[in-house]
């Protein structure tokens, strides 16, 4: 009887010491035998279909507080023209009634070449419209540190946003991005407390399990303009909780592993947050290496996620134009298709009006008649489809009816280039 309670002991302090054993060598699988736990019931995030929005074109004259070429030429102060140009689309600006002339030639078509700014009404009036129109349901505003002289049209961007998104039931958010933010951790604080917070009593404010959505990009990416530490990136985000915000976090491709694009020792950050959006731009630009990823990536990022209690929203992006990675929209509707099936709790779309890297879903020129003579602009029709110039506003809608179960899953794109 001594024997067997002796045998009973050492068996009991056996489990004990590999229960102790596997808590302290724990890594991304550490909690494999976790039952999965059950993501955020829809709301203003989840569940909905989320573009990433700039707003930040102002030209000379504008009435801006910037009063420059902000995001249209390399030097702000020149003229837009082929030797002065930060952007690599041309947009499509015929519903624009403000437009302002550039040093570029005439359009193929003989129409002179003209920008909009963002800072205009009726421009973030027609860009919200169109969001109405091709149900798109929330804008992410991003914004930069806005303590520099890009800060009052910042701040006037915001002002007009919310007007927008109340006139055409589009929901909003404040997006952080803390890219090269030297003061970060004391001055986003100051900037909710100051300025922001206070469109969290719109309407059309975002709310996601009943609390306002903030999002903040940029912790943990491996490079020189996010060199910020663990625990002042932890005490931002515990610092907007304890605000009562919903907090996505904007974060590396390859958060999961800490490795690529991450900084290691950073997972607790990237568990910190309610929502991980982690960026694809420049990481793929064909369906094959969408699938890749897929199976490589986002279906890991997703799998974790389940099991630590994150809502996860990947990025689906049109592909850069100019680098000719669109397919005539084969590209951008396998990753719908792909994260459809993943069965994510939102997708974020990057981004509406990024002229700048060519990965707009906002209406771009169609064929070279559309785009200035000798630019080296690229059209939608660039590999000899032709695509209306709302063609990846209609694809993103279609996408967005795949993804809420409209409409059957498929690998098909069932949205013609041209209506």
């Amino acid at each position: 009887m001594k024997r067997n309670n002796i045998i009973l002991i050492v068996f009991l302090l056996t489990l004990v010491y590999c229960s102790k054993s596997n808590d302290n060598g724990s890594n991304n699988n550490d909690n494999d035998n976790k039952e999965d736990t059950v993501p955020s019931p829809p709301g203003d995030v989840v569940g909905k279909i989320t573009v990433g929005y700039q707003g930040w074109f102002a030209c000379k004259g504008d009435g801006s507080p910037i009063n420059a070429w902000w995001h249209w030429g390399q030097d702000w102060g020149t003229t837009p023209s082929t030797t002065n140009k930060a952007f690599i689309s041309w947009p499509d600006v015929r519903e624009y009634t403000n437009k302002f002339n550039t040093d570029f030639a005439n359009l193929g078509n003989g129409q002179p070449a003209q920008l909009f700014s963002s800072f205009s009404d009726q421009t973030v009036a027609i860009q919200f419209s169109w969001m109405s129109q091709y149900k798109i349901d929330v804008a992410a505003l991003q914004r930069f540190n806005p303590n520099g002289i890009e800060g009052p049209v910042r701040d006037a961007m915001t002002a007009k946003v919310k007007t927008a998104s109340e006139k055409y039931n589009v929901k909003f958010y404040i997006m952080y991005d803390v890219s090269g933010w030297t003061n970060m951790q004391t001055e986003v604080k100051a900037d909710w407390t100051n300025k922001m917070k206070q469109y969290t009593q719109s309407s059309a404010y975002a709310k996601q399990n009943g609390k306002p959505v903030v999002c903040i990009w940029g912790f943990g990416f491996n490079d020189n303009n996010h060199d910020f530490t663990t625990t002042a990136c932890l005490d931002v985000i515990n610092w907007f909780k304890g605000q009562g915000c919903y907090v996505i976090g904007g974060v590396p491709t390859h958060w999961l592993n800490q490795t690529s694009d991450s900084r290691p020792g950073f997972l607790d950050v990237y568990k910190a947050f309610n929502m991980l959006s982690p960026w694809m731009v420049g990481r793929i630009s064909k369906a094959s290496e969408a699938d890749n990823f897929f199976a490589t990536v986002n279906t890991p990022d997703l799998a974790y996620c389940k099991k630590n209690g994150i809502d996860y929203q990947p990025c689906v992006l049109p592909g850069d134009l100019q680098s000719r990675h669109r397919a005539h929209g084969d590209f951008m509707w396998r990753q719908f298709y792909n994260m459809t099936r993943l069965g994510c709790q939102g997708i974020y779309i990057s981004m509406f009006d990024e002229y700048n890297e060519g990965n707009q879903i906002a209406k771009t020129a169609e064929t070279a008649n559309d785009v200035p003579a000798g630019s080296g602009f690229v059209a939608l029709d660039e590999d000899g489809t032709k695509c209306s110039s709302d063609y990846y506003l209609r694809l993103t809608q279609d996408g967005g009816k795949m993804f809420k179960k409209e409409i059957a899953l498929t690998a098909v794109r069932p949205t013609p280039p041209m209506p």
